[in-house]
């Protein structure tokens, strides 16, 4: 299990992932903060790139704020990391 600690943008043009420099990752969603639609995409994106099915992902913290704690199933420490990494070094 992956806990991930980001940061949430909705309402962007396009979904995706930054990690910064000192390892904060930001997460800039094209769906609106209304309704739940920015938490179901933020899943259902995060499933997409640590390659696990969407059940695997789940909102721990933070359902109406900015800054979220996510766990993903599936993912070990080591394999969450390395996908940031390389996620960092592609930007």
């Amino acid at each position: 299990m992956f806990i991930l600690h980001l940061r949430a943008k909705p309402g962007a043009k396009t979904t995706a992932l930054q990690v910064a420099a000192d390892g904060s990752v930001t997460v800039r969603l094209r769906a609106p903060a209304q309704d739940g639609k920015a938490n179901a995409c933020l899943l259902a994106y995060l499933a997409e790139v640590f390659g696990v099915s969407k059940s695997s992902v789940e909102l721990l913290s933070g359902h109406t704020a900015p800054f979220k704690k996510v766990r993903i199933d599936g993912v070990d420490e080591t394999a969450g990391q390395a996908v940031l990494a390389r996620l960092q070094a592609a930007a």
